[in-house]
């Protein structure tokens, strides 16, 4: 299968999959360009190394990442590799950090609308950040784990059209979330999908954060490993252990990936 690949300025490889070097400002400033421009159907993809170890194994979901208007660093060993194809990358953004900055800068300016999440979640959510930023919520939807039936996504369509949203927030976890945006981003007319996954637990007390320095250092999966090792140890350990051995055959020019 040929990967569509979009052109963005400052963007580099990482197993074939594009990352954007932007930091949290940049793709605020985006968001806020397409929503005023009411440009319909963006997708940011924020991604780290669990999202490029899926893609190698599903060049669908590699097409989905590269097809996103935004890829982003949200986790610190691809800031780490940006950093080494000379790229000015400070941090890495943080799918809850761009949430909270979005709603902390932008307050009730735009409308807001809550996708994931198990039953209650998202409204849970919105009442959160409501109460803490002031912001316009338009409407939750917590679907079901399967997909939908026709009949469901008929309600979704509708309830997006009846609420007018101006940005969709999507916490259904990778590679789920991308592959909704994906398929949902021209037929719900939103400015802005974002995924964001695991946001919707964290700022509902669901689940726990791991300390900001851990996060800004690399070792937030070792946190998250420890909290729910039954969940996570595949992902941290055999898809940790494939990337460092595929990035470093990347770096050092033995293979290439496309």
């Amino acid at each position: 299968m040929t990967t569509f690949q979009i052109s963005v300025p400052n963007s580099f490889q990482v197993l074939g999959v594009r990352v954007d070097a932007v930091q949290i400002p940049d793709v605020i400033a985006r968001m806020t360009g397409w929503i005023e421009s009411r440009s319909p159907g963006h997708y940011i993809a924020v991604t780290g190394m669990h999202g490029v170890m899926e893609a190698q194994h599903s060049p669908h979901f590699k097409e989905l990442l590269n097809r996103a208007s935004l890829v982003v660093a949200d986790g610190m060993p691809l800031v780490w590799v940006g950093k080494i194809q000379r790229f000015g990358m400070r941090r890495r953004v943080y799918g809850p950090e761009l949430m909270e900055t979005f709603c902390r800068e932008t307050g009730s300016r735009y409308r807001h609308f809550f996708y994931g999440g198990a039953p209650g979640v998202a409204e849970r959510l919105s009442e959160v950040l409501r109460t803490r930023f002031a912001i316009q919520v338009a409407g939750t939807y917590s679907p079901p784990f399967r997909r939908l039936y026709a009949r469901e996504e008929r309600t979704v369509l509708d309830l997006l059209q009846d609420c007018r949203p101006d940005v969709i927030w999507v916490g259904l976890s990778t590679p789920k979330q991308e592959a909704w945006m994906a398929e949902y981003q021209e037929r719900t007319g939103v400015p802005v999908l974002v995924g964001v996954g695991a946001a919707f637990d964290f700022f509902t007390g669901r689940a726990r954060q791991a300390p900001v320095w851990m996060r800004e250092h690399g070792l937030e999966w070792l946190f998250r490993l420890a909290t729910e090792p039954k969940r996570l140890w595949r992902r941290y350990i055999i898809y940790g252990s494939q990337f460092a051995w595929n990035v470093a055959l990347q770096l050092t020019g033995i293979r290439h990936y496309t």
